[in-house]
């Protein structure tokens, strides 16, 4: 469902607190797609950057932004961590540890703050959309300004082959 809270969403109050540019769109009905959302927002899908949780020990979890459809390489996260497990954080997980549904995670406005993988897939773009919080609703910004909102971030070839 759309947000139809006049209140900001978490991730667009986080980002004017760090004095952001971005922008806040609400699509009109539910998004069921990669690529409905990439059309809706007038992106191609390259620019909707999924923000994916990683459980890599109990307790110890770290977010990897990726472009639309490029897939994690599994090998290269185990590689970067120096470590031969590590899963997919659950939804209740995800929830517990970012206070976001899947679907809704953004990078910003966490509760923690957590280890921040940016792939080359997101550096590609001039400008993205990430989630909001809030589901059906997201923020447009700048790539540059979304690399200063988030800090210490470290970048690397993340995406499978």
């Amino acid at each position: 469902m759309p947000n139809s809270d006049p209140t900001p969403p978490p991730a667009s109050i986080a980002l004017t607190a760090l004095d952001i540019p971005h922008r806040v769109f609400t699509h009109t009905g539910p998004v069921h797609s990669l690529e409905q959302a990439a059309e809706e927002r007038n992106q191609y899908p390259e620019q909707v950057i999924r923000s994916i949780l990683f459980r890599l020990a109990a307790g110890e979890y770290a977010m990897a932004l990726i472009a639309g459809p490029r897939q994690i390489s599994w090998k290269s996260l185990r590689r970067h961590f120096n470590q031969s497990r590590l899963s997919m954080a659950k939804p209740e997980e995800v929830l517990e540890v970012t206070g976001y549904e899947v679907g809704a995670v953004s990078p910003f406005g966490l509760p923690t703050a957590l280890p921040m993988l940016v792939d080359q897939s997101v550096l590609d773009q001039q400008s993205v959309s990430i989630g909001s919080g809030v589901r059906a609703t997201t923020i447009f910004i700048k790539t540059p300004d979304l690399l200063r909102a988030l800090g210490a971030y470290q970048s690397g070839d993340f995406g499978a082959v």
